[in-house]
């Protein structure tokens, strides 16, 4: 490969070919790249796998000195450094998971130059050692990935990231870039006020991920249905399943395990040496299942997640777009798959009702919940309703969803609405008595069960009033008032309680118009995800064959190197491979993925592998 001097006078695109192997930037990447390396601030929203990372790591081989890249991703940053090491370039990082001696090497290569990269945590940049290193250096450029830990309304806020605000103080001359995936208008503003980014340029792409086919499905008993899905549909495919408890992360591990799936899990009360050993081997081993809370994921850059599964409600619509577009990231079709029923309403809300924090606290987490809850009940396209909240309107239905692919129908729900809160009405205000949701459906359907008879509730004039519906469907309308905020949850045992706006629809001068789910549930058997228009066509019958070839090449080779597959080769690349079929190292070099270094390294080895198919 070219010399780093020489990489420095060639230009943002031969860089990109001769290191990297891609003929062409996507999207506004150049002029993000162009644009920092002529010394400005950027602000940056891309999604996952929409090619961030390229961003910061060109202007930092075309720029004099070495790019600082703060990252909140200590257990990732060998990763990230074996990935740039892979295709020629100098990088290292300075954390603590480090001997003395590596820390030293890093620090002396920094001083002297020997560097494209160098790779930090957010709370490094507190210490006086490390300040005092960086000024003995010459800094190319600051890049600050997730920049969206910085917003303490955003996800996944992370105190160390408001102190970053001292690197445009402390070296003013330097150009900095932030990035993230997730971002409403409210937190890109946030980010720029609180890192002092006031006059960087903002570059905002599309957040559509077309390759990603959303679902959201009742949850019946979601661990089956979790089950069905990776059997039916994602066998043999890794994937990550998100749970909002560590308990419920073991018992689905388990669970999966049990049934014969390859299951890992992962939470902050495993040992730190169990996480990292199960972090790497989802990383480095084909096919696994990782079974998690959402403290895993975030700079995950595994390209070849084909499943994102949630069998909790997320918190917000932010983190749910940042949690399922860990999926997909290689472009090709993927899924992310939602289970969701009343008792996730009522424990968000009854979480938010009890959190720490003063009432605009609890406001904003409301307000973030109820957009999340908005996408679940909607009956449009649920791409359109998600890129709506990120201020992208005018999208037309996408015909990949589960809504567009088996369409919900709308029903005038006001009468039992009307029923159900009648029934917490008079037990509030008759009897001054609150009880849970499966109570209030016991006292519509008319049953006769001891907790009835105990209260007396079978005298009551709703006792029986709801039998055209069944237990299932009346759980669906205390969801769906839930959601609209004409019924609430209070106290610890989430009982149900009148809203301000609850006499609107009992004195009938509103209406109510639910959701009533599709009998069959869409299943991707019959209606694959779509692709975006940059993956490599399908395998022909012959390459087929070939490709698995080349999966099993890759995988030694990983496992010889002690580095994830895809720091070989991503999927969409070794597919390309296969497909065109090269018989020379000419040949090899055309096809996207392929640089220089990589060309260099395993070019022959590939070629032998074609020639033995």
């Amino acid at each position: 490969m070219a010399s780093p001097t020489d990489l420095r006078t060639e230009g943002a695109l031969p860089v990109l070919r001769r290191v990297f192997g891609y003929d062409a930037f996507r999207g506004f990447q150049q002029d993000v790249i162009d644009h920092v390396v002529d010394g400005g601030d950027a602000l940056v929203l891309m999604p996952t796998g929409g090619g961030k990372s390229l961003c910061y790591q060109i202007p930092a081989l075309v720029r004099d000195g070495v790019a600082v890249v703060v990252s909140p991703l200590i257990a990732l940053m060998q990763d990230q450094v074996d990935a740039l090491t892979a295709v020629g370039v100098r990088a290292g990082f300075l954390n603590s998971t480090q001997s003395l001696d590596a820390r030293r090497r890093v620090e002396a290569a920094f001083v002297a130059g020997e560097l494209d990269l160098l790779y930090l945590a957010p709370e490094a940049l507190g210490v006086r050692s490390t300040l005092a290193l960086l000024d003995r250096g010459r800094i190319s450029l600051f890049a600050i990935d997730e920049a969206h830990c910085v917003s303490q309304w955003g996800h996944d806020f992370r105190p160390d990231y408001l102190a970053l605000s001292m690197l445009h103080e402390r070296w003013p001359q330097v150009p900095r870039i932030a990035l993230t995936a997730t971002a409403t208008s409210a937190t890109r503003t946030e980010i720029a006020s609180r890192l002092k980014l006031d006059d960087a340029r903002h570059f905002v792409a599309s957040f559509d991920r077309p390759n990603i086919q959303y679902r959201i499905v009742p949850k019946r008993e979601p661990r089956k249905q979790l089950l069905a899905l990776l059997r039916d549909e994602h066998p043999g495919d890794a994937g990550i399943v998100y749970c909002l408890s560590r308990a419920s992360v073991d018992k689905t591990a388990e669970f999966l395990v049990a049934n014969g799936i390859a299951a890992l899990p992962y939470h902050a009360g495993l040992d730190a040496t169990t996480r990292a050993a199960n972090q790497q081997r989802f990383l480095r081993e084909d096919g696994l299942v990782m079974v998690a809370t959402i403290a895993f994921g975030m700079g995950i850059d595994k390209p070849d997640v084909r499943f994102v599964a949630h069998l909790d409600l997320p918190k917000s619509v932010e983190g749910y777009y940042q949690e399922t577009g860990r999926a997909g990231r290689d472009g090709l079709p993927s899924t992310a798959w939602l289970a969701y029923g009343l008792q996730d309403v009522v424990q968000q809300r009854k979480m938010i009702e009890t959190s720490d924090g003063d009432l605009a606290h609890r406001r904003n987490l409301a307000a973030h919940l109820d957009a999340m809850l908005a996408l679940c009940e909607t009956v449009r396209c649920r791409r359109v309703q998600l890129l709506e909240y990120f201020g992208e309107t005018s999208t037309p239905a996408c015909g990949n969803c589960d809504t567009c692919l088996n369409p919900p129908e709308s029903w005038d729900g006001t009468v039992a609405a009307q029923k159900l809160l009648s029934t917490v009405f008079r037990l509030d205000r008759e009897r001054n008595q609150r009880f849970g949701a499966g109570h209030c459906i016991d006292i519509l359907l008319g049953k006769h069960n001891d907790k009835i008879s105990q209260h007396g509730h079978d005298s009551l004039t709703v006792f029986g009033i709801g039998s055209e519906l069944s237990e299932a469907e009346w759980r669906g309308v205390v969801r769906q008032l839930l959601a609209e905020g004409l019924l609430a949850v209070e106290g610890d045992y989430g009982t149900l309680a009148l809203t301000d706006t609850s006499a609107d629809v009992l004195g009938r001068r509103r209406t109510v118009t639910m959701r009533r789910e599709p009998e069959r549930p869409t299943s991707s058997r019959s209606s694959k995800p779509r692709g975006s228009a940059t993956v490599v066509a399908e395998l022909t019958p012959t390459a087929a064959p070939v490709f698995e070839r080349l999966r099993g090449w890759r995988a030694t080779t990983a496992k010889e190197q002690g580095v994830p597959a895809y720091v070989i080769f991503h999927d969409a690349t070794l597919r390309q491979i296969a497909n065109d079929a090269p018989s020379t190292l000419a040949e090899l070099s055309r096809v996207s993925g392929v640089g220089e270094n990589k060309l260099a390294k395993y070019g022959e080895q590939i070629l032998a592998v074609l020639a033995s198919a």
